[in-house]
């Protein structure tokens, strides 16, 4: 029986699925969701806590709903520890720490991938060099950092 790759998702995939602003994000969102139990996926409570503010109610039921299902992880003192170092590093700015979560809670958790549509703070080149040298200083799994369609 061969392994399945695990891969963690952040908010913007979840949301996605439901915004209809950019038909092809969505497109290719809907698409890796057709595929995707040919992985273990993960999303964390910060994740939900970032689906509860969601303003819209019935939005906010669809997307507790479309998760339902996935392993949910929570943060532990590693994962803050390793947050801390990627907002004082500088991949992440303090102001935005939930993306920071976001990338510790993946590898600390071993994943293979880590999934987002936010390339203003995690699919970028600064946010994955400095998550690259973070990881191979502190002998750390490296993480691969994609959007849905890379995934494909």
């Amino acid at each position: 029986m061969r392994h399945k790759r695990k891969l963690y998702l952040d908010t913007s995939v979840v949301s996605a699925v439901f915004d209809d602003r950019n038909p092809e994000r969505k497109y290719l969102t809907e698409s890796f969701f057709e595929v995707k139990d040919t992985f273990e996926v993960y999303i964390s409570n910060i994740t939900l806590l970032e689906i509860d503010k969601t303003p819209d109610n019935n939005l906010k039921k669809l997307m507790k709903e479309s998760v339902k299902k996935f392993t949910v992880l929570s943060v532990s003192d590693d994962v803050e520890e390793l947050a801390r170092e990627v907002i004082e590093k500088g991949a992440i700015n303090e102001s935005y720490s939930e993306d920071a979560y976001h990338i510790a809670l993946a590898i600390i958790n071993d994943m293979d991938f880590l999934l987002s549509w936010n390339f203003r703070h995690i699919v970028r080149k600064k946010t994955k060099d400095i998550v690259r040298m973070i990881c191979s200083l502190k002998n750390l799994r490296q993480i691969e950092i994609l959007t849905p369609a890379e995934l494909l």
